[in-house]
């Protein structure tokens, strides 16, 4: 289970520099994998050990300063209701602004933990002068410039401190799903088609959050639990206008989930927003169905099933492999294959491949097919195995991993998945020196 910490504050403290710096160490590593973030406010990193994602919540507000006010206030209620911690930027140059005294009046009644970040503070005069930020409140302050990193060892030390220990959860071994979508895709008529408005409950397990809830349901013969965020049963005060807004709720969903139930709306086509939830979701390795909601609508005679797959599959590339379900939430059309899907992407996920068998079957492709040589270097692929990790990942062991590219790794990933179902799983490759 992920934490999520936010960093907040006014127009231009220095929230992306400190953002881009935090994802940065990290990003270079996690997407050497495939190379995709669509998405620039939310990223994973982790310090001392602990991983957590870290979301940013500016360079989401567009328009005047009059309307930042407003903004603002949205973006800290919704880092409050969302966020394990809160890292609240201000700017020693400006001084305190009315701004920051209105964000700061949010942040006081918070029960979680708030740590004030000075930035642009490179010496020690504006060391003096940040003082003046004891006015609001909040108590002590961490002095930071996010441009060159001083500083900012000591805030995270503190922050990874203050990150809730990951609950030992009743571990029921039962499949995680969470049905995440851009607003009015249709997810919750999907879950009351669901589960029935509620009637279907068999017990609530305490939350993983304070703010998130499993909640154990048995449709259709299958036990599972439903990660219930809080943006799915209560509309929160802040309106869902903004795509970010549904992309903060998916993170919290997605993070606690083994398998993510995308609903698309039909009559939209597979857009921006549906394909960050989805890089998002692949991006935590999660399992994926997409599910294309409202199909009772779509002009049939023009639009063929196979043609609207093909064309969420090209958005999708390189991960194809993930199954498409076409339902209608409120005629109910499918919504057992839907589920019964996600049962089968869950298990799928699951799946440990027996060393000696791997070996087997795959080392014989790789003598047919070897990696293309570099610069007159032969590279010889001697053993793989699938690591010990709760998703599927592989390594490969070879005299030359380096030189090993992209291509070749997509290869290997495509020989697995026609050997063994990883459909709707993101399968991840290293290459290691034997």
């Amino acid at each position: 289970m992920g934490n999520i910490v936010a960093i907040v504050g006014r127009p231009n403290v220095g929230k992306s520099t400190l953002f881009n710096r935090l994802i940065q160490r990290r990003e270079a590593i996690v997407d050497a994998v495939s190379g995709v973030t669509r998405d620039r406010h939310y990223g994973k990193t982790d310090w001392n050990g602990r991983e957590f994602s870290v979301i940013d919540t500016g360079g989401y507000v567009v328009g005047s300063d009059d309307i930042f006010e407003a903004e603002i206030d949205k973006q800290v209620e919704l880092a409050i209701d969302e966020a394990d911690a809160i890292i609240f930027m201000v700017d020693v140059e400006s001084g305190v602004t009315g701004m920051d005294e209105e964000v700061a009046q949010l942040l006081r009644q918070v029960k979680k933990p708030v740590f004030l970040a000075v930035n642009k503070v490179d010496n020690s005069k504006r060391a003096a002068d940040a003082v003046e930020f004891y006015s609001l409140g909040l108590g002590d302050y961490y002095t930071i410039a996010s441009t060159n990193g001083s500083g900012t060892g000591e805030l995270l030390d503190a922050v990874v401190e203050a990150l809730p220990e990951k609950e030992d959860k009743i571990e029921d071994d039962l499949p995680r799903f969470a049905v995440v979508g851009r607003p009015n895709a249709g997810k919750s008529s999907f879950i009351n088609a669901l589960i029935g408005e509620d009637r279907y409950i068999v017990t609530d397990i305490a939350g993983t959050t304070r703010d998130s809830n499993d909640t154990k349901y048995n449709r259709f013969g299958f036990d599972f639990n439903l990660v219930d965020t809080a943006g799915i049963r209560k509309k929160s005060k802040v309106k869902d206008d903004l795509e970010f807004y549904s992309v903060m709720r998916s993170v919290r969903a997605i993070e606690y989930s083994d398998v993510c139930i995308l609903v698309i709306d039909a009559t939209r086509g597979f857009e921006g927003q549906d394909q960050n939830i989805f890089w998002l979701a692949e991006k935590n390795k999660k399992g994926i169905v997409i599910l294309v909601n409202k199909w009772d609508l779509v002009e049939k005679d023009n639009y063929t099933t196979k043609q609207f797959e093909e064309r969420i599959r090209k958005e999708t590339a390189p991960f194809t492999d993930v199954p498409i379900v076409f339902i209608s939430a409120l005629t109910k059309q499918r919504i057992f294959k839907a589920i019964e899907t996600a049962v089968e992407v869950y298990n799928n996920r699951k799946q440990k491949i027996p060393t000696s068998k791997l070996n087997e079957a795959m080392l014989e492709i790789i003598q047919h097919n070897p990696p293309p040589a570099y610069k007159g270097k032969y590279i010889k692929i001697k053993y793989c195995m699938q690591l010990p990790t709760p998703t599927p990942q592989f390594a490969f062991f070879a005299n030359l991993p380096q030189y090993v590219k992209d291509p070749y790794k997509r290869f290997l990933e495509n020989k697995l998945r026609e050997l063994y179902n990883f459909t709707g799983v993101p399968v991840i490759i290293y290459m290691r020196k034997k």
